[in-house]
């Protein structure tokens, strides 16, 4: 199976990234987490973009806040899939992010999830490589499932409860 790369452009973005990875270890899928600045460290961010599908990527997740370059300058040097996460600040909680990684120029896309939405942008991830891998298109159905359960569960509770 393809891996998940995640970069992210500080280490503040831990939080959000880990509950990324969270996620794509309770599906089984292999990731690797780096920190890359579009603007500190621009030649490595460049780097690992463009030799991440030799290095056997099927996926990119980009975290950051503020400017948020760091998911269009992945995506500006390579093919695959970049699925961005805008983090909140405290000068604009985040929506500054927002707007950077959804406003990409055409023939750059970036796929972009919720403000601090590292859970969805690993289900994201999980559904473009399950495209090639039924064994995990399976473990997402399975997932779907377990969820709607539990809301099930939670919706019997409340009935008994308040009706």
């Amino acid at each position: 199976m393809k891996k998940v790369g995640i970069v992210m452009g500080s280490d503040s973005d831990l939080p959000i990234v880990q509950k990324a990875v969270d996620t794509l270890k309770s599906l089984g899928v292999p990731y690797e987490v780096h920190i890359y600045s579009a603007h500190r460290t621009p030649k490595e961010a460049g780097e690992f973009s463009q030799n991440a599908e030799k290095n056997g990527f099927g996926v990119i997740i980009a975290v950051a806040g503020m400017a948020a370059h760091l998911a269009g300058a992945v995506a500006a040097n390579t093919t695959l899939p970049v699925i961005g996460i805008p983090c909140k600040s405290n000068t604009l909680d985040g929506v500054d992010a927002l707007l950077s990684t959804v406003q990409m120029p055409s023939g750059i896309p970036v796929a972009t999830v919720a403000i601090n939405g590292g859970v969805n942008a690993a289900l994201l991830s999980c559904q473009i490589l399950a495209l090639s891998e039924p064994e995990l298109a399976q473990k997402l159905k399975d997932k779907r499932q377990k969820d709607a359960q539990i809301v099930l569960e939670k919706d019997a509770k409340v009935m008994e409860q308040l009706n």
